[in-house]
């Protein structure tokens, strides 16, 4: 039987080690969109978890963090049955967010995917946003590297985007914050692409969060198509407000 563990290491890299399974898959046996967005973010929140600021102690202390901006690249993409290393680390924050980054290794140390996310703090009970030198249950981290996928940075949302879907938000879409997990994003923007382009091998992925859905919502697509630049965007709406905005490489 094999054992999978987790640890820290003296750098402060978080390591979780997982087998992929059948149903974290798609019908071509790759990782989820949705899955991936849910195992990072996951390993994110163990990774605090595992240094004694858990989802409670935060709220405890009124703060909660929030997803903001994530950028993902696929080098090869996890299957089904796959064994997986997935680290993540805190790197040296900006005035607003806080940084963290990813990488994804098959069993024998091949690189998968590597990522990167800013996330915002803010206060539990009102949202407002928190400065994050004012975050200070831990110590400030200083660590910064390079890293081999797009920056989370402003997405471009082109003219001739067009309608492709809606769906309404559901009970099991909410998570403990009281709106739409951040996983969940991952599975409205790919879902409402036609099979064509579903069936792509994507190469980078980048979201950004930009307002809460919630039980009873319903978000609305809209995508456009670069073919020259291999390329979609697809953004989901809310009545007048943008829920998030999204991008696919291919």
């Amino acid at each position: 039987m094999t054992t999978f563990t987790q640890r820290h290491d003296d750098r402060g890299t978080f390591y979780s080690e997982m087998k992929l399974q059948f149903c974290q898959c798609n019908m071509l046996s790759n990782l989820n969109l949705s899955e991936l967005l849910r195992l990072t973010s996951d390993t994110a929140i163990e990774d605090y978890y595992e240094r004694g600021i858990s989802f409670t102690f935060l709220a405890e202390h009124n703060y909660a963090i929030l997803l903001s901006r994530l950028s993902f690249r696929f080098h090869k993409m996890p299957k089904a049955n796959d064994h997986i290393t997935i680290a993540t680390w805190e790197e040296k924050p900006e005035a607003l967010q806080l940084t963290r980054a990813y990488e994804i290794k098959a069993e024998d140390g091949t690189p998968l995917v590597s990522g990167s996310s800013s996330w915002l703090v803010v206060d539990y009970t009102s949202h407002r946003i928190i400065r994050t030198k004012d975050f200070t249950l831990r110590p400030e981290p200083i660590r910064k590297e390079v890293h081999d996928c797009m920056a989370p940075g402003k997405i471009a949302i082109p003219e001739n985007i067009a309608e492709c879907g809606s769906r309404p938000i559901c009970w099991s879409d909410i998570d403990a914050n009281g709106h739409m997990n951040n996983s969940r994003y991952g599975a409205f923007a790919i879902d409402c692409l036609p099979e064509a382009y579903q069936r792509k091998n994507f190469t980078d992925f980048r979201m950004n969060y930009s307002h809460e859905a919630k039980k009873g919502d319903t978000i609305t697509m809209f995508a456009a198509f670069d073919d020259d630049a291999k390329k979609i965007t697809v953004v989901g709406k809310h009545e007048k407000s943008t829920c998030f905005e999204s991008e696919l490489y291919y």
